[in-house]
């Protein structure tokens, strides 16, 4: 299943990445800012620009807790993960934060299946589990309660994420990328059921096509807590 490789829809292009809403630059980086309003620069690099994938789903689910599906509200099971995305705007020496920019969240489940989709391993149309979006707040954060993913053939372990101007905003004024974890807690993680019921995954950060396009700069900082983890990841927006 490396149909993840596929570009569907509209995905933007280097320049339009960098006039991204309104003529701003897109910067990220795995360390979350320090606290306070405005800030000195994080270390920021341009964010690779990394497709949606043809599992995106404008499903416009304002959620924060995205492991259930809305419909029959069971929960996919999992090593608890709390995303938390900070965006900012970045200008001169200091960062500050961004409200009211759209965050969407999309991510396999354990045994490596997305939802709202058809594919060789699995059909789940008209599920909407593991999907979502937040609104950033006056801090310029959203917050998620997810799973860790799991795997699937072609890919290394991934979360996608898309930052929008405005809630409602249309596609033109989006920026699309991929979230990656560090191998050896993966394998912690998936030695544990419910995903060591798919056995020893195939694909790993070096030998994905993606992760060579600049994954290096999309690591996921996590930190262990209370039998799961938490993840923080920076995106600064450079007017």
């Amino acid at each position: 299943m490396d149909s993840d490789d596929r570009q569907t829809g509209r995905i933007l292009t280097r320049r339009e990445a960098l006039t991204l809403l309104g003529g701003v630059a897109i910067l990220a980086s795995g360390v979350p800012p320090r606290p306070g309003f405005a800030q000195a620069l994080p270390a920021c690099v341009v964010t690779p620009e990394q497709m949606d994938g043809p599992y995106f789903v404008d499903a416009r689910l304002n959620r924060s807790d995205i492991r259930s599906d809305p419909a029959d509200k069971a929960v996919k099971p999992g090593v608890p993960l709390n995303l938390i995305l900070r965006v900012s705007s970045v200008a001169g020496a200091g960062c500050t934060p961004l409200a009211g920019a759209m965050v969407d969240v999309w991510h396999c489940d354990a045994a490596g299946a997305y939802s709202d989709a058809r594919d060789p391993g699995f059909d789940t149309v008209g599920k909407k589990f593991l999907r979502g979006y937040q609104v950033t707040d006056a801090g310029g954060a959203v917050r998620f309660t997810t799973i860790y993913p799991g795997w699937y053939e072609g890919r290394a372990v991934h979360i996608h994420f898309k930052v929008r101007s405005a809630a409602g905003a249309g596609r033109g004024h989006e920026f699309s990328s991929q979230l990656y974890f560090d191998e050896a807690v993966t394998d912690r993680v998936h030695a544990r059921a419910p995903y060591s019921a798919l056995g020893r995954r195939t694909q790993r950060n070096n030998e994905d096509g993606l992760f060579r396009r600049g994954g290096s700069r999309l690591m996921l900082a996590l930190t262990e807590t209370g039998g799961g983890y938490t993840g923080e990841f920076s995106v600064g927006l450079k007017t």
